[in-house]
């Protein structure tokens, strides 16, 4: 599949561990079908039973339990099965799909935490995606120390990535942010320090702006 401009549109959600995605994501959900839209909300790794099955695999156990080049690997098989299953579908068919997480966070926590580098990486990339890219990515950014102060209050999400250690997530972090330095049609970076109210305005302000029509 191709970024054709018959289907539906496909909106993702990135940002470091406590950033808030979820949260947002089904804040954003709310208004779109309040608009009258066909909404799918999913996430990554996961968002099909195969890639489920996957991300059981990633985000429990030890911080060491796979190699970055391994670790690499099954998110993006966990996303060709995605996107076949899942998105695709959904995009053809006219909805909106919104994501938590997608290629950008294995660019992020791949590329960049754990130092794989970009080009082995985005080779990966081009296997799993052709050319399909999201139409607005929505990076929630925000101090790592505050990030992880508010994931472990939460008591739950990717555990095996939260317990890894600070620089890793401050390259996370930087990873991010250089992703949307790199490509700023696509990406936009939203301030998550704020109050929930304020990040929601925000992120309607980007996909009003961008994705108007």
């Amino acid at each position: 599949m191709t970024g054709d401009a018959s289907r539906g549109r496909f909106i993702t959600l990135e940002g470091g561990e406590g950033a808030g995605k979820s949260t947002q994501l089904r804040r954003l959900a709310g208004v779109l079908e309040g608009r009258g839209l066909p909404v799918t909300v999913t996430r990554e790794p996961g968002g099909s039973p195969g890639a489920e099955e996957i991300r059981a695999l990633l985000v429990s156990g030890e911080t060491g339990r796979w190699g970055p080049v391994t670790e690499a690997l099954l998110h993006t098989a966990a996303r060709r099965d995605h996107l076949e299953r899942t998105v695709w579908p959904a995009l053809q068919a006219g909805g909106w799909v919104l994501c938590d997480r997608f290629f950008d966070s294995t660019m992020a926590y791949q590329g960049y935490g754990l130092g794989l580098g970009r080009d082995l990486v985005a080779g990966l990339q081009r296997v799993a995606l052709g050319d399909f890219r999201p139409d607005l990515t929505l990076i929630l950014d925000l101090p790592v120390e505050t990030g992880l102060d508010r994931a472990a209050a939460r008591r739950g999400g990717e555990d095996r990535y939260e317990r890894m250690d600070t620089s890793f997530h401050h390259r996370l972090r930087d990873g991010f942010l250089d992703i949307a330095r790199r490509e700023p049609d696509r990406c936009v970076v939203i301030d998550a320090s704020r109050s929930l109210d304020e990040v929601h305005a925000a992120i309607l302000d980007a996909v009003d702006a961008r994705l108007r029509g």
